[in-house]
């Protein structure tokens, strides 16, 4: 265990710093995932590891998160996040709540929606006590995002974007814009059969004509003469019309019958 926390409290100083030496936390934290898997953290009582032993292997993972985030590691974010919460929520009696605690659920939180896992967004949320709902501001922030994003309200996802809770939230702030991107570039596919790059540039709010072309490359648009997209192609209309008489026939024969029974 001692050379677990001298490894913790050299990561904590370089961490700590106003602008760490990311290549160097991130060697640390290399050498503490070996160093952990040697200990079996239980609480107290159970295999005898001491509240000390959790509290680093905690504080640990909490930064290792935050340099997940930092780095723009998405799978190791998720990775780190999924150990840290069993300290969160099933520890939390032998050491207590971290003051970290919220901002980094909070930000799993919003890490799930840019990723549009909204199922598990609200598995999460259900986690969390009514009153953290209501008041914390770092839970707060995520929900108001997927309530904008379930009513569509993408323009106040991108007013949203520089009012986080913290520095840390931007990471997945940003992912989230892509992903509205993403859901209004179908539709406008689905919608229109032509639109100029001019039109989109507003509908996507990008800041100029450059990142809309840019955008469309990714989506495989074609752009046209007088910088105009054409969706006729990507557009899957149906083969056959609809049968419109025969489901209004269909649905009167059925009100009949209905009427009858009454």
């Amino acid at each position: 265990m001692d050379s677990v926390t001298a490894l913790y409290k050299d990561l904590k100083t370089e961490w700590d710093k106003s602008a760490p030496n990311l290549r160097k936390c991130g060697s640390l934290l290399d050498q503490l995932k070996v160093a952990l898997t040697k200990l079996v953290f239980l609480p107290t009582g159970e295999s005898g590891v001491s509240k000390k032993e959790l509290l680093v292997a905690r504080d640990v993972l909490e930064i290792a998160v935050q340099f997940s985030v930092a780095t723009k590691d998405v799978t190791a974010f998720e990775r780190y996040m999924a150990q840290l919460k069993c300290y969160y929520f099933d520890y939390k009696t032998e050491i207590g709540e971290s003051a970290n605690k919220y901002q980094l659920l909070g930000l799993n939180l919003l890490f799930l929606l840019s990723q549009n896992r909204v199922s598990e967004f609200h598995t999460e949320l259900e986690l969390l006590p009514q009153e953290i709902i209501q008041t914390n501001e770092f839970i707060r922030h995520p929900l108001a995002m997927e309530q904008y994003f379930m009513e569509g309200s993408y323009n106040k996802i991108f007013r949203a974007k520089g009012q986080v809770p913290s520095q840390s939230y931007n990471v997945f702030m940003d992912l989230l814009v892509d992903t509205v991107r993403d859901e209004i570039g179908a539709c406008l596919e689905s919608s229109y059969d032509k639109i100029s790059t001019k039109e989109l540039q507003k509908r996507l709010n990008f800041k100029n004509e450059k990142e809309v072309i840019s955008f469309g490359k990714k989506r495989n648009w074609v752009l046209g003469a007088g910088n105009v997209y054409s969706f006729a192609s990507l557009t899957h209309k149906p083969k056959e019309p609809l049968p419109s008489v025969e489901l209004v026939e269909q649905a009167i024969f059925y009100a009949r019958e209905l009427e009858m029974i009454v």
